[in-house]
């Protein structure tokens, strides 16, 4: 075989181990990237250690949180239920549970599990916008939407009874003079595969009860406030584990990854 083949196969197979590693942190079991904080192992504990209720207008909760810790359907593991009591009827904002630390730009890993047909939660960057969890529904408002602005390229979404992972990197909103210069920005993979690229945001959606300036000029009053990592409880059994974030710089960069 000439030299030049020889070239040629190296520089695939080097490619090739290149992508593998590029792409081996993300999906399901994805381990916390190096400088990553594991915020939810399954556990109460956890749970507790690194999160709070979130006290909007409808928050109608009583600490401690009373999100369930549940075995995990597929290898008995622990996992954290999303249906606390008070959620019950779809009440989004009642019961949510966000991070205690909060968050400009991040590389956020989230593993859910869907119980029952229709289940619905959802996961909101800086507790301001949604990447949604619903079984069942296609479309803006459907799964792995950045709810109301994009629909994923594709569907990657293996249905009730398996797990899920979202990994997400994320790019606050920027000011200057207090001024909004730059729309926030996400790149979204689902189970993996890419499905939003370096995306722009335009709002919050959902009014006060949603997040953070979800009241404030309908939403697209954004502030340069940093928010943490909420989950929503909806009154459903949407399982949360292996939740990781890792807090970044991207001035001057794309959300791509």
């Amino acid at each position: 075989m000439n030299t030049g083949i020889i070239r040629k196969l190296s520089l695939s197979l080097a490619l090739g181990l290149a992508f593998t590693v590029l792409h081996a942190q993300t999906g399901v079991g994805a381990k916390p990237e190096k400088g990553a904080k594991l915020y939810l192992d399954g556990s109460k504990k956890s749970l507790e250690k690194n999160w709070v209720y979130w006290e909007g207008p409808r928050f109608a909760a009583e600490m401690p949180i009373k999100w369930p810790e549940v075995t995990d359907p597929v290898d008995g593991g622990k996992a954290i239920s999303s249906n606390d009591p008070a959620a019950a009827g779809g009440l989004y904002g009642a019961a949510d549970v966000v991070t205690k630390d909060k968050f400009r730009d991040f590389r956020a890993h989230v593993e859910f599990f869907i119980k029952d047909e229709g289940g619905n939660s959802g996961v909101y960057l800086q507790n301001r916008y949604e990447i949604q969890i619903l079984d069942g529904d296609y479309g803006d408002h459907g799964m792995a939407a950045l709810i109301n602005e994009h629909i994923p390229t594709s569907k990657e979404y293996y249905g009730l009874g398996k797990w899920n992972a979202y990994d997400i990197e994320f790019k606050a909103a920027r000011f200057e003079n207090g001024q909004l210069v730059a729309k926030p920005r996400a790149t979204v993979y689902l189970n993996g595969v890419k499905i939003h690229e370096d995306k722009e945001i335009q709002q919050v959606w959902g009014g006060p009860n949603s997040g953070l300036d979800g009241g404030n000029d309908g939403g697209k009053g954004i502030t340069d406030t940093p928010g943490g990592l909420k989950l929503q409880a909806e009154g459903h059994d949407v399982f949360y584990r292996n939740i990781w974030i890792k807090k970044l710089d991207l001035d001057g960069k794309s959300t791509d990854f």
